[in-house]
């Protein structure tokens, strides 16, 4: 069973509730930024960026820090372009199953992969999006007091159980409008298809006027109290 049809669901009720994550940008501004969880992958993030590259579209990606000590030249070529990085977890464990020690030490692990990797320092890799979208208060709580920045989604096409480029790409169009922060994977789940999927689907966002912008530019373009 396929459950796309209920993120938007789920979006509108939890994006009030957790105001202090973010759910998407400006609501009044055509910017909108393009995310990848899951990675870096030795095959999939090469093609990904190989597509952002002919499109010159700044994206953000969430990494796994397991993913970035096997693949560091992988991540190397995703900084060295300029696209902004957070933070998936080490290895994909749910937020909320860990203990505070060893959730603050997945993302700690993380850090430090990306540090050897790409020689970007912890205080620049502070935002984080939990795997699966799943955290609760206490979950939150403690990325504030840690100095981190909780980033979820607003569109979300479940491309990680492959139902076909056309239909993820149908996906974000019926569901994108201003502000949107669309979620796609780059890794062993969904990877296969997202340079596909993004080579059809940047265009088209393109000639509807929207323009690509990171996750830290949108954390700066949200109007406060939004």
């Amino acid at each position: 069973m396929q459950f796309a049809p209920l993120f938007p669901v789920i979006y509108r009720l939890l994006q009030p509730t957790f105001p202090k994550c973010l759910w998407n940008g400006d609501r009044k501004s055509k910017a909108i930024a393009l995310t990848f969880d899951d990675g870096p992958h030795p095959q999939y993030t090469p093609e990904v960026l190989a597509v952002l590259d002919r499109y010159q579209i700044p994206a953000s990606f969430f990494w796994l820090g397991a993913c970035v000590n096997r693949s560091p030249q992988i991540a190397k070529a995703v900084c060295d372009r300029g696209h902004w990085i957070g933070l998936h977890g080490y290895d994909h464990r749910s937020f909320p199953m860990l203990s505070p020690t060893a959730l603050r030490e997945s993302l700690a692990k993380t850090q430090a992969a990306i540090y050897s990797a790409c020689n970007l320092p912890p205080e620049q890799v502070r935002d984080v999006r939990p795997p699966n979208g799943f955290f609760t208060p206490q979950t939150l709580n403690l990325f504030f007091e840690w100095n981190y920045r909780p980033v979820m989604w607003s569109v979300v096409p479940e491309d990680w159980v492959r139902p076909g480029v056309n239909t993820v790409v149908q996906r974000v169009l019926q569901q994108v409008q201003n502000g949107s922060l669309i979620v796609l994977h780059d890794g062993y789940d969904g990877g296969q298809d997202v340079a596909a999927t993004i080579q059809i689907l940047i265009p088209k966002l393109l000639q509807q006027g929207y323009q690509f912008v990171t996750v830290d530019t949108m954390w700066q373009q949200i109007p406060k109290g939004n």
